[in-house]
């Protein structure tokens, strides 16, 4: 019994490793860099998309604004000639425009908060990415073969007649000094 458990994990372990070096992580990095960056550019359209929503809404805001500024003095003139069945008829126009300018706020409002969770989210995600891009650099640089290493740090080790002669005299000129 003893056996077939240690011949059995045995084959695990090859099978593990044989599936680590089928796997080649700088590979799924690399894949995995990609799917953010693909993930962040849809996040991006999206806000840009959401901005431009924001801006129609505002523009539509200011238009029920001026609507709702014309209904009241149209409702003065209406009042001043004593024509009550058109001042309904403002009246009713006035208040649809109210609760649009309502509803239009509230979709305003709503999507300013939207707009702000995912310009946090794409920060987020920016940092992340960079976080990716450092570790399969890293990991590409762990894969470049090493610059062959010249001996003695790459200085010449070899000293010629004229350097010894130089470092005799000046080492006999300090001691003569003392």
């Amino acid at each position: 019994m003893a056996l077939i458990t240690r011949v059995s994990r045995l084959l695990r372990a090859d099978l593990h490793a044989v599936l680590d070096r089928i796997e080649e992580p700088e590979m799924l990095l690399r894949q995995a860099v990609r799917e953010m960056e693909d993930e962040l550019a849809q996040d991006e359209r999206r806000l840009k998309l959401m901005t431009h929503e924001q801006t129609q809404t505002g523009a539509r805001l200011g238009q029920l604004e001026g609507t709702l500024a014309e209904l009241e003095s149209e409702l003065d003139i209406c009042f001043a000639a004593h024509k009550e069945d058109l001042a309904r008829t403002l009246i009713r126009r006035r208040l649809e425009a109210e609760r649009l300018r309502a509803h239009l706020e509230r979709r305003r409002q709503q999507g300013e908060q939207e707009a702000r969770a995912l310009r946090e989210r794409i920060g987020e995600n920016r940092a992340r990415l960079e976080g990716m891009r450092q570790k399969a650099e890293l990991l590409a640089e762990e894969d470049r073969p090493a610059p062959a290493a010249e001996p003695w740090g790459g200085l010449d080790p070899a000293v010629r007649d004229e350097d010894v002669e130089v470092a005799f005299l000046t080492e006999k000129q300090r001691r003569a000094e003392r």
